[in-house]
């Protein structure tokens, strides 16, 4: 551990921003507060002055510490090469589900981590409209409002839910094929993977499949799901490494669920 990190002070820094900052711009953004970063890819003046607000608190944890917000890694990716630095780096998602917060839509949430060369050592997840907050410490157990969290290991194979992004490699939507296998109950997608990390730590999924392994997508979830008693991996078998943005990355409150899930994938 880089040092002891008080957990609930960076949760407040989380929630205080998006109240101030977050939340008075849903279904209020005016003219001119969108744009796209590349073709469907939209970001909010909520997504910046959020990672601005929480890149100028999280300076005060840890001195000396890098800040690797999503928008300022889309000015300059450079930055990512913090992710490989000796010094630990803060990973920060300001909207993670930006184009559901852009319509209006429910399903979006704050993500913080922090890691070093790559080893996750602690995550935030919020979800600023139901004021859930998850965080966990390596070692340490995923928590929420006082209570430890644990996944839900009793779900067999056929009754598996949860998320699934992008395709196989033979072209077919991961979640089509799931759907279709018949081997589990079904998927549905939230579209904020914030989100669907915390269900699989509240109980309520049983995993969570991306195309793309980028850090403040996922660096957060995985340790939450590892430390409610889940299992991560990349899809390939490998052992998630926040430094690695383009491999498909896995989530599941088992092992056995997380080969239930791949199998299907890699088979489609």
């Amino acid at each position: 551990m880089t040092q002891m990190i008080d957990t609930e002070s960076v949760a407040n820094y989380i929630r205080e921003t998006a109240r101030a900052v977050i939340l008075p711009r849903f279904r209020a953004l005016g003219q001119g507060d969108v744009r796209e970063k590349k073709p469907g890819d939209p970001v909010t003046i909520a997504d910046t002055e959020a990672e601005q607000e929480l890149t100028r608190r999280l300076k005060t944890v840890i001195p000396g510490a890098n800040v690797l917000g999503e928008e300022s890694v889309a000015e300059d990716a450079s930055r990512l090469d913090w992710l490989s630095a000796e010094a630990p780096c803060w990973i920060i998602d300001p909207i993670d589900g930006t184009s559901n917060f852009v319509r209006g839509n429910v399903g979006f949430a704050v993500i913080v981590a922090l890691a070093r060369q790559g080893q996750v050592e602690a995550g935030w997840i919020y979800n600023p409209l139901a004021d859930v907050m998850i965080s966990a410490v390596k070692g340490q157990g995923a928590w929420s409002a006082g209570k430890r969290l644990a996944v839900n290991r009793d779900v067999p194979p056929e009754k598996l839910t949860g998320a699934a992004y992008g395709r196989t490699k033979s072209g077919v939507r991961a979640g089509r094929a799931l759907n279709d296998s018949g081997r589990i109950r079904g998927t549905h997608n939230q579209g904020c993977s914030g989100l669907e990390y915390m269900s699989i730590a509240q109980g309520l999924a049983q995993f969570s499949l991306h195309s793309r392994s980028l850090p403040w997508d996922h660096a957060a979830g995985m340790l939450i799901v590892h430390e409610a008693g889940g299992f991560g991996s990349f899809l390939d078998g490998g052992t998630y490494d926040a430094r690695i943005l383009d491999h498909a990355v896995l989530a599941a409150s088992t092992s056995q669920a997380w080969q239930t899930v791949r199998d299907v994938v890699t088979a489609a």
